[in-house]
């Protein structure tokens, strides 16, 4: 299998994501998520089951934020305020989809189409993100 890989963080550094990805990057589109707060910091989530995601932060700097179902936390960081991506753990296993607007050197994704989860239950919501979110992740808590 090849593996296309791509680093990202936020602008100061406080966070840094690593991912690798199945299929070549052009062939993913992004989801802009059409709530309010996903709208507010213009984010559009990448994920891939297949793939894998490395998040890599300063304890310091990790902000986390829960909202809607409040099943997921949203993380950001402290320090510059941008977004990098959401989690969700349960029995263990942690589920996560990155911010495609943290990922460094413009990767050629397609165009950001919208989704709207707000229309799903929590327990749909929870089967969807074990479904496309990346299921092989890692959060690297430094100091």
């Amino acid at each position: 299998m090849s593996s296309h890989s791509l680093k990202g963080g936020c602008h100061c550094g406080g966070l840094r994501i690593e991912l690798d990805l199945p299929r070549p990057p052009g062939s993913y589109a992004p989801r802009a998520c059409d709530c309010d707060f996903c709208r507010k910091h213009g984010a559009a989530y990448l994920s891939d089951p297949g793939g894998r995601l490395r998040i890599h932060a300063r304890a310091e700097a990790l902000g986390r934020y829960r909202q809607g179902s409040g099943r997921a936390e949203f993380l950001y960081c402290k320090d510059c305020a941008v977004l990098v991506g959401v989690a969700y753990e349960e029995d263990g296993q942690m589920y996560a989809t990155v911010n495609s607007r943290v990922v460094e050197g413009d990767a050629p994704f397609a165009e950001a189409r919208s989704v709207s989860p707000q229309t799903l239950s929590a327990d749909q919501k929870v089967a969807r993100w074990k479904e496309v979110w990346f299921s092989d992740v890692e959060l690297h808590i430094d100091g």
